[in-house]
């Protein structure tokens, strides 16, 4: 059993563990997809949401998923990050390309709030164009790395429900791989509505598991990590979840959902497909290039805009 799983059966046994209803419609009829260790993958035969039970309760995720070893994971495959900041260039590059690639989606550079910031990379990329930045994030050492990059003040502790901005402040929020990890998606999204100005937008970045990479490896896929991977979105269920916050999508596809990576990260990650596999890719790696841009089409990359308010 993985370290992950260990942990959420042991809290599960000290009834810190909670089943959830559908995020989405609270419907509690689901078909279960597969089981591992104390979870089970479920799909709501209602609405086709697809989320993970048992989890942790909202305070138990922040505080045993998203410590500090969260960004320096000894198993990354199924928590956090290998090396997070070691990898930040990588990252930074990863962002700069989805800056461009939406730049004829978003407002001029007005003011932005990246939710779930982490150390800061995305807010540097908005920065560098002109943007005024704001962060929210609950990891005390993501923070500290973010502080130490961006400034003092610019990040927020805490989830975006514990943030302080005033309504309808920011031309952009952002969900960069974020919505997945959040136990209520509806009221993120809502919380989001209230915080954009009027010709506002709202970017989001989610996994897809209707996919194909997720359909062909099914419960290898890489993004089944169930510790914090809590609600998996396909295109349908993500529609309805921007719909029933105030938002209509103006766009949803794969791209730019890639990122750059290395070629230590290729090699950790075909364990994943098989254990025996990464002592036949590591001589293979060393003959690619330090950063390689890799994008299985199985992320959701949506921008939307507040619905217009009628009377």
């Amino acid at each position: 059993m993985s370290a992950a799983s260990a942990l959420l059966e042991r809290d599960a046994m000290a009834t810190r563990a909670v089943d959830p209803a559908c995020a989405l419609c609270a419907s509690r009829e689901r078909r279960v997809r597969f089981r591992a260790g104390p979870h089970a993958v479920v799909t709501c035969r209602a609405c086709d949401l697809t989320y993970v039970t048992p989890r942790l309760e909202s305070g138990e995720l922040l505080e045993r998923v998203y410590d500090a070893s969260y960004w320096n994971s000894p198993a990354p495959r199924e928590r956090g990050y290998g090396d997070y900041l070691g990898d930040a260039a990588l990252y930074r590059r990863t962002f700069e390309r989805r800056l461009r690639a939406l730049q004829h989606h978003l407002p001029r550079a007005g003011r932005a709030l990246d939710v779930g910031c982490g150390p800061g990379l995305f807010l540097d990329a908005l920065r560098a164009e002109g943007w005024e930045i704001a962060g929210v994030e609950p990891s005390a050492r993501a923070r500290a790395a973010a502080q130490a990059r961006l400034g003092a003040g610019v990040v927020q502790p805490g989830t975006l429900a514990d943030a302080r901005f005033a309504p309808t402040s920011f031309d952009l929020v952002t969900f960069w791989d974020v919505l997945e990890h959040v136990p209520d998606p509806l009221a993120a999204l809502r919380a989001a509505r209230e915080l954009l100005a009027p010709g506002g937008r709202l970017v989001i970045e989610t996994q897809d598991v209707k996919s194909l990479a997720a359909r062909l490896l099914g419960r290898r896929w890489h993004h089944f990590k169930y510790a914090e991977h809590l609600v998996h979105f396909h295109r349908g269920t993500l529609r309805r979840a921007l719909e029933m916050s105030g938002f209509e999508p103006l766009s949803m596809r794969a791209g730019p959902g890639g990122k750059y990576v290395s070629r230590a990260f290729l090699v950790e990650r075909s364990a994943r497909l098989a254990p025996a596999l990464p002592r036949l890719v590591r001589p293979l790696a060393r003959l690619l290039p330090d950063a390689l841009w890799i994008d299985l089409g199985d992320e959701i990359v949506c921008v939307a805009q507040p619905c217009e308010e009628r009377d």
